[in-house]
Order: C-alpha cells, then structure tokens, then sequence
C-alpha cells in the first residue's frame, strides 16, 4: 500500500512525463504503473511502493474549481523538493542533465549534513527542485 509519495501538479505535463519517465528507472528502478504523455495523470512505483504521481495543473484546477485563481510566481523560494536516494549522485546528475535537467548546484559532499551524504540539485523540466543524494 502507498503510504505517501509526491504528486507533482505541473503545466507542461508531456513534457515533465518524458523527463521522469527516461530517468526513473535508472535513477531509482522506478517502473511507470500508470499513464502517458497524454495526461492528465501518470505514476511510477519503485517494487509495490508508489515513489511519484504527476498530474496536469488544469486538470486539478477544473477539479477543485479553482481555474481563476492566479498561477505561483516564477522565480520563487522553492515550497518543495523531489528528493532521490541514489548509488551515485554523479551519475544520477548525468543522467537528468541528459534528459533535459537544469543543473542548480553540483555533486557536492555536505558532511555537516550527515556522515558520507554526497548530493546535487537540479530542476525537472517545470522547474521543480530535485535532489540526488547518496550516503
């Protein structure tokens, strides 16, 4: 059973689809379960666990009845991040780069973070923040 995961509401769905669906499964053995480009839904699972739900903004906003409100502001403090734990965050950033990424900070080691944590950050292709992560 899902106990929680990420549901990315995004605006480029097509897009953000072909970027999570090209990395995931190298990145994390997540499989796609669910969906395609098309929208407005798609989800991946990593063995019986869901790890990621994209769904189309509009499609949310016409299901809530919230279609007049305004669209977040772009450049903002980021409000959430997609974090990965992965074997080899160098790799991993390769990866994404390859896909479309934008790099925000690259493979780093934080020990004041934690004993033997190496992480990047990166945006999908809707600028949502990502981080990749190995200790």
């Amino acid at each position: 059973m899902d106990v929680l995961h990420p549901r990315l509401l995004v605006d480029r769905f097509a897009e953000v689809f072909g970027f999570y669906r090209a990395v995931l499964p190298d990145l994390i053995g997540a499989e796609l379960v669910r969906g395609s480009e098309a929208g407005p839904y798609a989800h991946w699972d990593a063995g019986n666990q869901g790890v990621l739900s994209l769904f189309d903004r509009s499609a949310m906003a016409d299901a809530l009845g919230t279609g007049g409100l305004p669209l977040p502001a772009r450049p903002a403090q980021d409000g959430v991040m997609f974090v990965c734990r992965v074997t080899h965050v160098d790799a991993g950033l390769a990866l994404c780069l390859r896909h479309g990424a934008e790099p925000v900070a690259p493979a780093t080691d934080r020990p004041a973070w934690g004993p033997g944590l190496r992480t990047a950050h990166l945006r999908d292709p809707e600028g949502n923040l990502i981080e990749l992560q190995s200790y």
